[in-house]
This record gives C-alpha cells, sequence and structure tokens, in this order.
C-alpha cells in the first residue's frame, strides 16, 4: 500500500501544475522582476524591461491588478506570463468596471493555458471586487488571444479603433490609428 502512495505521489509531482497569483507590493518583487527579464519574449509582447522600484510604485496605486502565472512540476517554477488590469469606476454611475491591459504570454510558454487561467483570475478578481464589467482589446491578427477571448462568452465583441499618440516624437505629437475589423459574433451586437 505504501508503494502505490508512494507511485501515486511520485506521478503526481510530475505533472504540470498550472497557478495564478495576484502580485502586491509586498510580494516577492526581486524573483517575480528576474523572472520577467530572464523570460522569453517576443515583438508581439512589446515587452521593456522591468525593475523592483517601477513595478511597487504601479502596483502601490489604488485599483491596480497584476497577476503572475507559472507552471509547476517536481518543485520547478517556470514563468508562463503576467497580466496587468485596473479597477475603475465610470464618472457618472457608481459602477465599478475592470480594464484589462496586458496578458502576455512568454513567447516559448505559450499553448499551456496561462493566457486562459490569467483571464479567468482577472474575471474572477472582478467579479470579487463587484464589477459591472470587464473590459479588453487585442489587436486584430491576433487569432491567439481573439480565439481565447471569444472562447470566454464575451457578451460583445465590437469594432474598435485605437489611436496612439507619441508624445516624445515631436510638440504636437503624432498619432496613429489602428481599425479593429474583428467580425462581430453571431447574435451579438456590433
Amino acid at each position: 500500500m505504501r508503494s502505490l502512495v508512494k507511485s501515486i505521489e511520485e506521478s503526481l509531482s510530475s505533472c504540470p501544475m498550472i497557478v495564478t497569483k495576484t502580485i502586491t507590493a509586498d510580494s516577492n518583487l526581486q524573483q517575480l522582476v528576474d523572472e520577467i527579464n530572464a523570460a522569453s519574449w517576443d515583438t508581439a509582447n512589446e515587452m521593456h524591461p522591468f525593475d523592483i522600484i517601477s513595478l511597487q510604485t504601479y502596483l502601490r496605486h489604488d485599483g491596480t491588478v497584476f497577476v503572475a502565472c507559472h507552471e509547476l512540476v517536481d518543485r520547478t517554477r517556470t514563468l508562463l506570463g503576467i497580466a496587468s488590469a485596473r479597477l475603475e469606476v465610470k464618472p457618472y454611475a457608481s459602477g465599478r468596471w475592470l480594464y484589462v491591459d496586458e496578458i502576455d504570454v512568454c513567447a516559448n510558454q505559450r499553448r499551456k493555458g496561462a493566457g486562459r487561467a490569467m483571464m479567468k483570475e482577472l474575471l474572477a478578481i472582478a467579479r470579487q471586487a463587484g464589477c459591472a464589467q470587464v473590459w479588453l482589446a487585442t489587436e486584430p491578427d491576433n487569432e491567439a488571444a481573439n480565439a481565447l477571448y471569444c472562447s470566454l462568452d464575451p457578451h460583445d465583441v465590437e469594432q474598435v479603433v485605437g489611436y496612439t499618440y507619441d508624445l516624445q516624437s515631436s510638440l504636437g505629437g503624432s498619432s496613429s490609428a489602428v481599425a479593429d475589423t474583428r467580425p462581430t459574433r453571431p447574435g451579438r451586437a456590433a
């Protein structure tokens, strides 16, 4: 019987487990910053180097949400991705909502469920905070992200035009617009 229990424990310890954790300013930020900076990112992530002071400053803002996703195998922890979001309030109503800013999955860790795990964690945080809605956007050609978000049964899939103003390039700034041409889901509002 003991050998059977030991065998089961050994097989379970080698099974990958995906875990998410909400990061606070009191978390072990040095370890997380090291993991983020050592992770494999590609141009789709638009990742910049992280540092502890910037991350602490970010985490101390009211309503900031930061989630890390790891894979645990044989007591080894591997960063799969990170997500950032903000709890917001509309100026004309008391309804809260969650704005998802980024969901970044490490380039060499995709297709393991990290994006789904982080989205489910963010949705749970929004529910717990009493949010009426969660809002996010992605590029129309980001097929993996669009497939993930649609699989989570959103209420609306809208066409959006995003504008970016580069305030560093010139006095007046320059802008670029990107149209969101994703088709709306059948039965959903455009």
